[in-house]
C-alpha cells in the first residue's frame, strides 16, 4: 500500500514538473486533431471534462484551480485554454511552457464549423438554440453553454450568434495572441490542414514524427 503511493506521488511530482504545452486555438480549429496527436506522440494530455468544469472560475478571473489542474497533465486543449486571458496567465504560471495557436483557412470558415457544432451539440431540430434552452442545457454544468457565448463572444442575448461580432472576435483573439508572443519563440501557429504542419508540430515539440500528417477527427466540422 505505502508502496503504491509513493509510486503515484511520485509520478504526479514528474508530471508537474514537466514542460506545459498548452493548444490555445479557439474551439473548432482542429483542437482535437493536435489533441490526438500529441497522444500519440506520448504525451500525458489533460482530462477534459474536469477542465470545462472550471469554466466557473474562469467567469471570476480566478485562475488558481487552473494552474493546480495543469499539475495533472503535459498537453491541454480546449475550454479554458482557448479563451481571452487564460494564456497571459499560464504563461506567467509556467514560464518554459510552449504555446500553440491553431487556426483556419479564414475567419468564415470558422464561423461555419462553429454554427455547424453548435446546432448539433445545443440546438433543437437543427436550429441554434434561444437563451432560454443555453440555460437548461445542462452539458457540463446548467448555464455553461450560455455563459460561454455570453461572457466569451459579448453576443446580445437577442442575437447570440451574431456573425460579424463573432469572426470579429475570432481575429481579434488570434491577433491578440500573436501580438503577445511577438518577440517570442514559444509560440507556433498551425493549420492543421496545411500540408507539412504536422512536422512542425513535432518540430516544435522535439519529437519524431509518427505519421505523414495530422490525424483528422472530428470530420464533420
Amino acid at each position: 500500500m505505502l508502496r503504491r503511493y509513493l509510486k503515484d506521488a511520485i509520478s504526479s511530482m514528474r508530471v508537474y514538473n514537466r514542460r506545459k504545452i498548452f493548444c490555445i486555438g479557439r474551439n473548432k480549429t482542429g483542437t482535437t486533431s493536435l489533441k490526438k496527436a500529441a497522444k500519440d506522440l506520448g504525451f500525458i494530455v489533460g482530462h477534459q471534462p474536469t477542465a470545462e468544469l472550471l469554466f466557473r472560475d474562469y467567469l471570476n478571473r480566478d485562475f488558481q484551480s487552473l494552474i493546480k489542474y495543469c499539475g495533472t497533465a503535459e498537453f491541454f486543449q480546449d475550454i479554458p485554454f482557448s479563451l481571452p486571458y487564460t494564456y497571459q496567465i499560464l504563461d506567467f504560471a509556467f514560464p518554459d511552457s510552449k504555446f500553440i495557436l491553431t487556426v483556419r483557412d479564414s475567419a468564415e470558415q470558422w464561423y461555419n464549423s462553429f454554427i455547424r457544432f453548435q446546432k448539433k451539440v445545443n440546438g433543437i431540430n437543427g436550429e441554434l438554440p434561444d437563451k432560454a434552452s443555453l440555460m437548461e442545457n445542462d452539458r457540463v454544468f446548467k448555464g455553461f453553454a450560455y455563459w460561454t457565448k455570453n461572457d466569451v463572444y459579448r453576443t446580445s442575448d437577442s442575437n447570440l450568434y451574431e456573425k460579424e461580432l463573432l469572426l470579429k472576435h475570432y481575429n481579434q483573439y488570434n491577433n491578440d495572441v500573436m501580438h503577445y508572443f511577438r518577440f517570442r519563440r514559444n509560440l507556433i501557429v498551425l493549420n492543421v490542414s496545411d500540408p507539412g504542419s504536422y512536422f512542425e508540430f513535432c518540430r516544435f515539440l522535439d519529437k519524431e514524427p509518427i505519421y505523414d500528417r495530422f490525424p483528422w477527427e472530428n470530420k464533420n466540422g
